[in-house]
């Protein structure tokens, strides 16, 4: 019998966890879009790309997770759990490096004053990059519970 990890894909927490996932990287890339003025500068560009990325593989192992849960059947393939690792282990580094150099040019825009970045759109350059971590926290945690799983089967 296999071991039951928590968090690792078709369980209910790997399901929290993708929900997490998609309602961060849906928050970061709505509050980026709410401007027009994001595609002036190629980390903003960098995070929108991104995050329309992870949104897509987040609803969608969500839904495989959904099905999962509902239907009591685990996909313990080690084929399907390493293509799941594989893509999670990628989005994660691609969304942590979107979230850090959003963070350090929207502080960069903020330290240099008013003329580049108006309080408003600085704040929402700033929550974007907040929800960016906070998907790119979920999706890690999720590739460490899967990685864990994978030796077992």
């Amino acid at each position: 019998m296999m071991e039951q990890v928590p968090g690792a894909l078709g369980t209910s927490a790997s399901l929290a966890l993708r929900l997490g996932q998609t309602i961060f990287s849906s928050a970061s890339l709505l509050f980026m879009c709410l401007d027009v003025e994001f595609y002036n500068y190629t980390s903003f560009s960098y995070l929108v790309t991104v995050m329309a990325l992870v949104t897509p593989w987040s609803v969608s192992l969500a839904l495989i997770d959904a099905y999962s849960v509902f239907m009591k059947c685990l996909p313990r393939q080690p084929r399907v759990l390493l293509i799941v690792i594989v893509g999670d282990w990628a989005l994660s580094f691609l969304s942590l490096a979107a979230a850090c150099s959003t963070a350090s040019v929207t502080s960069l825009l903020v330290n240099v004053g008013t003329p580049y970045c108006w309080s408003k759109l600085c704040s929402r350059y700033q929550f974007s990059a907040a929800m960016a971590f906070l998907s790119w926290f979920l999706s890690f945690a999720s590739t460490l519970f899967n990685l864990w799983l994978l030796p077992s089967l």
